[in-house]
């Protein structure tokens, strides 16, 4: 633009100094020059309108690569939070179906192992029997509503106690002449026998 401005200004400058002497070439100069500046003033316009117009359309892009970057962001964003919404939820599931396993085994472990003492203690059992018409067979009846429940506690205390019942030497709400009964005929064998088979009711 600027070359054109100045080939415009040069070429009014040769008119009107190759006709210094002449009024006619003067006024022709003048208005060339006239024509030069409306030139000029016309192609800086439209230069100015297509800076603008360029200038409009580069915001325009910007604005709408903006827009889809703040788009494809979100919709990325969206997409990760489901996906380790989906993951939480999944592990969650995986440990709960892990604790139940875990708790199912152990539940099996307890009651193999109770009938292992129980069954393995034949002779216990067999001395037991006896006792169930006061104690229920599981031992967690109280004896004539007296006495305590006898199911799980210790082997060594229940042993000491029969021991004591067998030698009159116990006497607990009003228990002991029928419980020096019972435990009288028993040998220290099948007391012992009896307490650890009593020991494992649970």
């Amino acid at each position: 633009m600027k070359k054109i401005v100045i080939l415009s200004i040069t070429t009014i400058a040769m008119l009107t100094f190759s006709g210094c002497g002449d009024k006619s070439k003067e006024e022709g100069a003048k208005s060339a020059v006239e024509v030069a500046k409306d030139a000029t003033t016309k192609t800086v316009d439209a230069a100015k309108n297509v800076a603008k117009t360029a200038v409009d359309k580069t915001k325009e892009a910007a604005a709408a690569t903006t827009e889809a970057v703040k788009e494809t962001a979100t919709k990325a964003a969206e997409a990760t939070k489901e996906a380790a919404a989906a993951t939480a939820e999944k592990a969650k599931d995986a440990a709960a179906t892990a604790t139940e396993a875990v708790k199912e085994k152990a539940k099996e472990a307890a009651t193999a192992t109770k009938d292992a003492v129980a069954g393995g203690n034949d002779k216990g059992k067999a001395v037991f029997a006896k006792c169930v018409s006061c104690h229920g067979s599981d031992g967690k009846t109280k004896a004539l509503g007296k006495s305590e429940i006898i199911a799980g506690q210790a082997a060594a205390d229940i042993e000491k106690k029969l021991q004591e019942y067998k030698a009159g030497t116990r006497n607990v709400a009003g228990m002991g002449m029928l419980m020096k009964g019972q435990a009288g005929p028993l040998s220290d064998e099948d007391i012992k026998a009896v307490a650890e088979y009593i020991s494992s009711l649970k």
